[in-house]
């Protein structure tokens, strides 16, 4: 029997996909599988027990991920599962942007007492007119599952899309619309496009990244959507960018005091993924990715371990290493086994930067004493019998 704990409400329509070998508890030191989707976990002290966490959402920055590795703990999240509530969300804001319908809005609002109401609209209306997206062009900044979807969209709606992902996976780019332009050099998307979007992970790599200098290098009233992470813009140039009038909207899906109620900014409260079918969608892959691996030890959309697959375990044993990606570590393994004596079937071995894991079928089950031997390895972070 394996426990579960959620450290956030979760979709019923995903826990209802465990089935009788799972039990929920709420009691946290004895979880072997943690559920969660906003709860900060940096401070948190982390259980012996606690073998994985599933973040029901793609975003991960809650968790602490290099801890985690290093006690063999695996983190998953459910990429694509939130995509399309997402992807909704920036054309939205695409068209809020271009017809500055939130200043019609509240232009309606602040006159609701006006008994001539009507015919004031008619002289008001030329203030928020805006301009149509058709024939506008879209910089799309990573073609992941939210930014292909954003781009096949606006190529029905009649624009002329621009792409960049240096890393775009095959799986994405069979998805991409043929028409899109796949541009090599982020500074395509800069200069030609008059509504930029961006969709890719905070990495040191990509914190701040739209910035003044990348401002500088935009076409004079762009507008910039940002729906991915607030730290992905430095928001302050963002906001000299809108009173030297080169930025013409910000739109933001995450609140702070920064952009909040700020001129030309329009901050939506974190919308993106805050839809019934998407928490849905989340809960259930996360349950289907914690199951898989807690029974079988297989790893799918792990974001700190690497992914690693061997389906059902048809043999007597099956032991799940995680140790450092550095040479001889299979040499070392395979002779714990085989000086017992104990026949390897099959085995699996992956690198994710400087981890790495490894998966073994074995003709008996292992005792005390081999896990003892292969967890005393210089490197071994944990050992697991799965089976």
């Amino acid at each position: 029997m394996f426990q579960y704990y959620c450290l956030n409400p979760i979709a019923q329509v995903g826990l209802d996909k465990f089935t009788d070998e799972f039990q929920k508890t709420e009691n946290l030191e004895e979880a072997q599988g943690i559920l969660v989707r906003s709860a900060a976990m940096h401070d948190m002290e982390l259980s012996d027990q606690l073998l994985a966490v599933a973040r029901a959402g793609a975003g991960v920055n809650n968790i602490p991920l290099d801890k985690c590795a290093e006690r063999g703990i695996v983190v998953f999240n459910t990429p694509g599962a939130n995509a399309n509530g997402v992807k909704e969300l920036v054309i939205a804001g695409m068209l809020l942007a271009s017809r500055d319908i939130v200043g019609g809005i509240n232009w309606v609002e602040s006159a609701k007492d006006d008994e001539a109401i009507a015919k004031a609209t008619e002289k008001e209306k030329k203030r928020f007119a805006g301009t149509e997206i058709q024939d506008k062009k879209l910089g799309i900044i990573g073609l992941g599952a939210i930014g292909v979807k954003v781009a096949n969209v606006a190529k029905h709606m009649g624009m002329e899309v621009y792409g960049y992902d240096p890393y775009v996976s095959v799986d994405a780019a069979w998805n991409l619309s043929r028409d899109v332009k796949h541009v090599l050099h982020v500074e395509e998307i800069y200069e030609n496009c008059d509504i930029i979007t961006i969709h890719v992970p905070l990495l040191d790599s990509t914190k701040g990244m739209i910035n003044k200098e990348a401002i500088d290098k935009m076409k004079e009233g762009v507008i910039l959507l940002n729906f991915a992470r607030d730290l992905l813009v430095n928001e302050k140039d963002v906001l000299e960018g809108i009173k030297e009038g080169k930025v013409r909207k910000y739109v933001s899906d995450f609140p702070n005091p920064t952009t909040a109620g700020q001129e030309g900014c329009i901050v939506i409260p974190h919308l993106g993924a805050s839809t019934e079918e998407s928490e849905d969608n989340c809960a259930k892959a996360a349950v289907k990715e914690l199951m898989n691996y807690l029974k079988n030890g297989n790893i799918v959309n792990s974001v700190n371990y690497p992914n690693c697959d061997m389906g059902v375990c048809s043999q007597e044993g099956r032991v799940a290493i995680f140790h450092k990606n550095k040479a001889n570590m299979i040499t070392k393994f395979t002779a714990c086994f085989g000086d017992k004596g104990i026949n390897i079937t099959d085995m699996v071995n992956k690198s994710k930067g400087e981890v790495a894991y490894t998966m073994l079928d074995i003709e008996k089950s292992a005792d005390a004493e081999m896990i003892g031997k292969l967890q005393a390895i210089d490197g071994v972070f944990r050992v697991r019998v799965v089976k």
